[in-house]
């Protein structure tokens, strides 16, 4: 029965799912027409948030932070001492069912820990155990990677419960509420009873639950090897190389560089410990590269061809910026945004005990077209905080709410899927079927934590 509802699922996302950038499309015309028709403004008002400041090219500096994730992940995974750790894990796996839940562990655990580096892990050690593993889809086991992902808002690198813990953050969203002194600490937040219950039961419960969705053989599609092929390495000539060339193979400079860089490393985590920024996470991965390819004409090599995945997320992430111009900008007079229409109306019909699970339902509706921690903070914080105030509910549980609901949807929204599915060499329609189990599984386990406790 199980198998059945997950192959129909795979089978309605294989044929309805469009390419992930007119799926961007659609969401952008969804949201255009919704504003116009929920918060009476007009067309041209709901183009200037799509193309303004706050709009098409508000996620300028993200959308950069992204490419690297995956060209810098990537990299890193091309050297061949990484390459050999990834084998030897994969050869370990040695059967479809291990290799399934290997995957699905190590992504989830990963993406609690820091979410970047789980996204770019989950996906390579994937790609690895394809190679290695005979007769285990290739879909699932992509699938499986990204699903690890649910977990991020509720780990120790998730944005919001990072932000409240910081002087000055709640009374920014809601200044009459808090003031420049109130912090949530992370012992409410991430350490809190209810979270760790929350992220125990997926982080050891995804594992079985992607066992579960593996199809029989007749339905098994193992990997396209084409989509596997990887460039075969130059064989170099000493005797022929150029001035030129011995500097851009130079052990001095190849030495110097990484001083600096792991010096730097060394000094941040002595600072701030395993609170990992994306940029953090993205040096860390361009130093282990650099380190790994034992040159920089190696490591140049290597971007350069890293590089040529990152198509998907040039393209869309300006789409999804534009949509969430549309989705935060307010009408002038009445101040009213669509997001605001929908965490209101949820807020409407909420008691004391309902308010969490109704906020966690109401940003997941939001995340679907805020794709973004941070947005999804600036977009229902201010609504959703207040309002948890009035009916009497922990501010902790209030922000949790929005964390979790900022990473469930992700499960069905292939904004975040992407570096993954470049990683992969698949479409969003490959995976989405398998991630809608995800989604439901997580659903329900994150519902009763907020019903629970």
């Amino acid at each position: 029965m199980f198998k059945k509802f997950t192959n129909g699922c795979v089978y309605v996302m294989n044929k309805y799912l469009p390419d992930a950038f007119i799926f961007a499309i659609v969401l952008t015309i969804i949201t255009f027409i919704g504003g116009i028709a929920l918060t009476n403004q007009s067309p041209f008002q709901m183009i200037l948030h799509w193309a303004g400041p706050k709009g098409f090219f508000g996620l300028l500096a993200f959308t950069m932070q992204m490419v690297l994730v995956l060209v810098l992940g990537s990299a890193m995974a091309q050297a061949k001492v990484f390459k050999n750790l990834l084998s030897k894990i994969a050869k370990a796996t040695k059967t479809p069912v291990r290799g399934i839940m290997i995957t699905a562990f190590v992504s989830v655990l990963a993406c609690w820990i820091n979410w970047g580096f789980g996204l770019v892990i989950g996906a390579l050690l994937a790609r690895e155990i394809a190679k290695e593993v005979k007769g285990i889809d290739y879909r699932l086991l992509i699938a499986t990677a990204y699903s690890g992902f649910v977990v991020w808002h509720g780990g120790i690198s998730g944005s919001i419960p990072l932000q409240v813990a910081n002087p000055g953050a709640l009374a920014t969203v809601a200044p009459t509420i808090f003031d420049k002194a109130f912090t949530i600490p992370t012992s409410q937040t991430i350490f809190s009873p209810m979270n760790l219950f929350i992220s125990g039961i997926i982080i050891f419960g995804l594992p079985f639950v992607c066992k579960a969705m593996m199809p029989d053989k007749e339905h098994t599609i193992e990997v396209d090897s084409s989509k596997l092929i990887e460039k075969e390495l130059r064989v170099e000539d000493p005797s022929k190389f150029t001035p030129a060339d011995k500097m851009e193979r130079s052990r001095i400079l190849w030495i110097i560089i990484l001083v600096m860089g792991f010096a730097y490393i060394i000094y941040n985590f002595s600072k701030v410990g395993f609170n990992l920024s994306l940029d953090f996470v993205n040096f860390i991965f361009m130093y282990v590269g650099i380190l790994l390819h034992g040159n920089l004409r190696k490591y140049i090599d290597a971007i350069t061809e890293a590089a040529s995945s990152a198509g998907g997320i040039i393209l869309q992430f300006p789409f999804y910026a534009g949509i969430m111009g549309m989705m935060t900008g307010a009408n002038p007079e009445t101040g009213l945004s669509l997001a605001g229409v929908i965490s209101n109306a949820f807020v409407s019909i909420s008691t004391a005990r309902t308010f969490p699970l109704f906020t966690f339902w109401s940003a997941g509706i939001v995340n679907f077209f805020v794709p973004s921690g941070g947005g999804q903070w600036a977009v229902q914080a201010p609504i959703m905080m207040p309002a948890g105030d009035v009916l009497g509910v922990l501010p902790a549980k209030t922000a949790m709410a929005i964390a979790w609901g900022d990473a469930w949807t992700n499960m069905i929204q292939p904004f975040w899927a992407l570096p993954a599915l470049s990683i992969a060499g698949l479409s969003a329609r490959d995976v989405m079927g398998y991630c809608v189990i995800t989604l439901l599984f997580s659903g329900l386990i994150i519902s009763a934590g907020f019903l629970i406790f």
